[in-house]
């Protein structure tokens, strides 16, 4: 990313933060991002339109070579007979339809809504007659004949035109969110409205003009055209939001924000090229961008088109938060990914929207250690068949749920916390044991902490596959891993980003993704003390089948410097001698300068 693309993206964090700081008195900040990426969402399907229909302006009204789009001035009577027809063009929806953009309505459009923004509450948007809007003189035409036709008096003196006035800025948004889902299949009942928020009107009207100057379409910086796509830049704004106020939605039964690093770390590792994924906890949808994102960045090294490779995969989704899901599905949208989440936000466990889906991979970050999940229906399901899991713990559903709905050559991951690779409270340790002696689990990894936003839970991934006796990927064979299960600890991994959160590097999940895949396919791997360790069946067993990395990485071996411990703790202790001479004598010096200005110690 040039240096141009980064000032873009920093100034439009600014930006951002600005736009959630202008709603802080008015509501609480789990929500802000529901106000804000509204706005911004208008702003990005407005710019493509525009774009497109400016594109569509030069082929409709330049001649070239072979332009079938063409329309003479010639044939029309006169500039302004022209004009209309070609601005009758511009609003055929099939144009647009066909290059993947979404239909903006007139009154949806980011022009529209900015000027009409900054009007008093009360003014006058436009006429509408059944429906359909009107000019000024369309409107006096009708009235003037609705006076002619009516006979009764009452009748005469009621006003057929119906007048659409500013009731509130919110009012307006949510006008336009309406608009853009009548005409658009894709975001029906996925769009979410801010009027219910109450925003004062002047802090809607200030976000409008902040995002005024900001193009999704045809990106700029200090007049220098940037190479990110609209795309990219509303999966930056999301991300921004998802990730900068997860601390504000809170400890909602164990559900988190899971880092973007994390999120490629899981891709990375179960290199999904092609086939059904599945994420039954998917949140806003990451690991589906990120699935998307995988496909893109690994296209020149695996020699594939990208755009051609991302037809083979297919992605199903459940979410039990209503709003989150209409994040997911917008997110999916924008995106141009097509989608399953179901036909409603539902409980995974109670209401299983894919019941018959079998997934060649699945990946989630599903709440953590969530107590009040059991429900009586449960009892005796299908779904747990290497144990019933306790009724105070979720941990060990959601492994058999995602089992359940993965193919017979399928992989999976899922993040949970530490405890599920030691606990053997109700019956967790006997669903661990039975896991391992079913050969399902593959590879665990131990994660540092701080990697959460709002919660220090020490968290590990555990991946698992139905088959490890086979597997392909493009085409690179696996070898067969029957009764074996590779240990990585990460816990040492990472940097602190700031002062309460830690972070991947891009090294350092090329570690852990190379191993890993050394490990499956035979190729260069090697045991390395505290860090990686291939083990049996047996050790697992020795071990009482908790599956804890750092019992079995064992630790990094200190190289021996020669020196002998005799010699070297006598040479310490003798620089440790002279370093508190140095440090009295220190001591003294500030005693007598403070005394000389009066001070005594």
């Amino acid at each position: 990313m040039s240096n141009y693309e980064q000032s873009f993206l920093k100034e439009l964090d600014y930006k951002l933060w600005k736009s959630a700081d202008k709603l802080r008195n008015n509501m609480d900040a789990a929500n802000y991002k529901h106000i804000v990426l509204g706005v911004i969402f208008l702003k990005y399907v407005s710019d493509a339109f525009e774009d497109l229909q400016r594109k569509l302006y030069d082929l409709f009204t330049i001649d070239s070579d072979n332009n079938i789009y063409y329309m003479p001035r010639e044939d029309y009577a006169s500039d302004d007979e022209y004009k209309a027809a070609v601005n009758d063009e511009l609003e055929v929806l099939d144009y647009y339809q066909e290059q993947n953009i979404f239909w903006v309505p007139k009154r949806s459009r980011w022009k529209f809504l900015k000027d009409a923004a900054a009007l008093s509450i009360g003014s006058t948007l436009w006429l509408e007659y059944k429906g359909k809007e009107l000019t000024d003189v369309q409107a006096a035409e009708i009235r003037a004949q609705h006076q002619e036709n009516e006979s009764d008096a009452e009748r005469r003196n009621k006003d057929p035109i119906t007048v659409r006035k500013l009731t509130s800025v919110g009012w307006l948004i949510d006008n336009a969110l309406d608009e853009i889902e009548k005409n658009n299949i894709k975001l029906k009942g996925i769009l979410n409205r801010i009027s219910v928020y109450q925003v004062d009107n002047h802090v809607l009207t200030s976000l409008v003009n902040s995002f005024s100057d900001t193009s999704f379409q045809n990106p700029e910086y200090n007049g220098n055209k940037l190479n990110l796509q609209s795309k990219d830049i509303l999966g930056h704004v999301y991300e921004y939001f998802l990730g900068e106020f997860a601390l504000a939605e809170g400890k909602q039964g164990g559900q988190y924000y899971t880092p973007k690093s994390i999120v490629s770390l899981i891709v990375e590792m179960l290199e999904p090229y092609k086939g059904r994924v599945f994420d039954p906890a998917m949140g806003s949808g990451g690991f589906f961008v990120s699935s998307e994102k995988f496909i893109e960045e690994h296209a020149k090294d695996k020699r594939y088109n990208p755009a051609e490779q991302k037809k083979h995969i297919s992605v199903y989704g459940q979410e039990s938060n209503p709003t989150t899901w209409k994040l997911a599905a917008m997110n999916m949208a924008i995106r141009g990914i097509d989608f399953n989440f179901g036909k409603k936000p539902a409980n995974s466990f109670l209401d299983d929207q894919h019941p018959d889906l079998r997934a060649d991979f699945v990946m989630a970050n599903p709440p953590f250690n969530v107590k009040d999940w059991w429900d009586a229906a449960l009892e005796n399901d299908v779904r747990w068949k290497y144990g019933t899991p306790p009724q105070g713990n979720a941990n060990f559903a959601w492994i058999q749920h995602m089992l359940y709905h993965l193919n017979d050559h399928g992989s999976m991951a899922l993040l949970l916390a530490n405890g599920s690779m030691s606990s053997n409270t109700n019956n967790e340790g006997e669903i661990r044991k039975a896991l391992v002696e079913g050969d399902m689990v593959e590879c665990m990894v131990a994660l540092p902490g701080q990697l959460f936003t709002n919660t220090q839970i020490p968290a590990c991934i555990w991946f698992l596959t139905k088959d490890k006796k086979n597997g392909v990927v493009l085409n690179q064979k696996k070898r067969n891993r029957q009764g074996e299960l590779l240990f990585i600890d990460a816990r040492q991994l990472g940097y602190m980003k700031d002062r309460v959160l830690r972070d991947f590097k891009p090294d350092d999940l090329a570690k852990v993704v190379n191993t890993y895949h050394a490990w499956q396919r035979g190729i260069n791997y090697e045991n390395q003390a505290g860090f990686c360790f291939s083990a049996k069946l047996e050790d697992i067993q020795k071990n009482d089948y908790i599956l804890t990395p750092g019992r079995y990485v064992g630790t990094v071996t200190v190289e021996d410097d020669g020196e002998p411990f005799a010699e070297k703790m006598h040479r310490l202790t003798a620089q440790l001698k002279i370093q508190f001479e140095e440090g009295h004598k220190l001591e003294l010096a500030i005693k007598q300068n403070l005394a000389s200005l009066g001070y005594e110690l």
